[in-house]
């Protein structure tokens, strides 16, 4: 099969971290734009991509683009895409998508139009007035932005966030992508205490046990494209051997902790789904009197939004807590701490060296970068 071109859809701000890891890889072609980047790709990419990124959101095949300024161009454009060498002829294919300043901009008669189109590019090729749609999933996706369409094959399924460890979660979860790319914006790899204060269902520690053990997060769940037929099990199978491979032993310092003991209990159950129950420790405690001995160490966390779980005057309280207590650490300290409360800066007590804009889901967030003097033993 000839050369295909994926895309990987991202928050916004992970844009440059999903391109790195495409690098890293060994992809080529690779570019970031606003929310995704693309890249040029083998069939057996797609199962090393959906098992291995830590801060993409899903992978996508890229089909093809084309001008769209009304209906008869977007019909004429599909159909003129092949159709047939991905789907077969009883392959299910919905279909989904979005409009952005464009003059089509009616989703629901898109949709219409664009399923019309694959339909009668397959049911001509395969000799079908109608299509079955009893096999395999084979999800279409279509983007209009600015007049251009974007045709696309979804090869994930549920999103790549969805690592299956968390079968359920506490109030306001942070999303795992977002995460792993909290973790890997401090460079920690394996070698630093790492402790996370607010820890809630545990997602940044087991996001950390991840990274330092290099396993790849998406091993314990499945992807749509495992029952393509194109796509043999094979390549599947080989990828998750690479993953495996890979995987470093050893043994880290990650801690979580949280003063709900109904989260600490929850984060223990993720961990456990994870496979890093030996790797991180959870326990009940108060932020407020963080403390730590340990001459060095990196604080990477997701404290209660002031609009999202606590009240005002209640949040920049235990802000200015933990600000005071995170000054009271030794000088190889680091934070990177994520929060959308507008007076964080200021409750918190001290100007960030840097800050990150972010989003959780659809929340714009800071990601507020403090460095203590003294510097990190972690190698860079």
């Amino acid at each position: 099969m000839r050369q295909l071109e994926l895309t990987v859809p991202t928050l916004f701000g992970l844009e440059a971290l999903a391109a790195g890891e495409l690098r890293r890889m060994g992809l080529e072609n690779v570019h970031a734009d606003n929310g995704r980047v693309y890249c040029a790709a083998a069939p057996g990419d797609i199962p090393r991509l959906n098992l291995n990124l830590r801060t993409g959101e899903r992978v996508l095949l890229l089909l093809g683009r084309f001008p769209a300024r009304d209906f008869d161009a977007l019909f004429e454009g599909v159909r003129a895409l092949p159709w047939e060498d991905f789907i077969p002829r009883d392959g299910a294919f919905p279909v989904k998508g979005h409009c952005l300043s464009s003059v089509l901009h009616a989703v629901p008669a898109c949709q219409s139009i664009v399923k019309k189109a694959v339909a009668a590019r397959l049911g001509a090729r395969y000799g079908l007035e109608r299509l079955p749609e009893t096999g395999a999933l084979y999800q279409v996706q279509f983007s209009l932005f600015k007049d251009t369409a974007a045709l696309m094959l979804d090869t994930t399924g549920p999103g790549l966030y969805k690592r299956g460890y968390r079968a359920e979660g506490v109030a306001a979860p942070l999303r795992e992508t977002l995460a792993a790319a909290m973790v890997l914006l401090t460079k920690y790899r394996g070698r630093d205490p790492l402790c996370d204060p607010f820890c809630g269902s545990g997602t940044i520690p087991i996001e950390a046990a991840l990274i330092a053990k290099n396993r790849a997060p998406g091993l314990d769940r499945s992807f749509s494209a495992q029952k393509w037929s194109w796509l043999p099990d094979r390549a599947w199978m080989e990828a998750a051997q690479e993953a495996l491979d890979r995987e470093y032993q050893g043994d880290y310092d990650i801690w979580g902790g949280d003063i709900d003991p109904r989260a600490v209990a929850l984060a223990r159950a993720n961990a456990e789904k994870a496979g890093v129950e030996d790797l991180v420790r959870f326990h009940e405690a108060d932020a407020r009197t963080f403390a730590r001995r340990a001459p060095y160490g990196r604080i990477v966390t997701n404290p209660p939004y002031g609009e999202r779980m606590l009240e005002k005057r209640e949040a920049e309280a235990l802000y200015r807590a933990f600000g005071s207590a995170f000054r009271a650490l030794p000088p190889g300290w680091s934070l990177a701490l994520l929060s959308s409360h507008s007076g964080f800066k200021a409750a918190f007590g001290a100007p960030a060296q840097r800050r990150r804009k972010l989003y959780n889901g659809m929340l714009k967030c800071d990601l507020f970068l403090y460095e203590k003097r003294g510097g990190s033993h972690e190698k860079k």
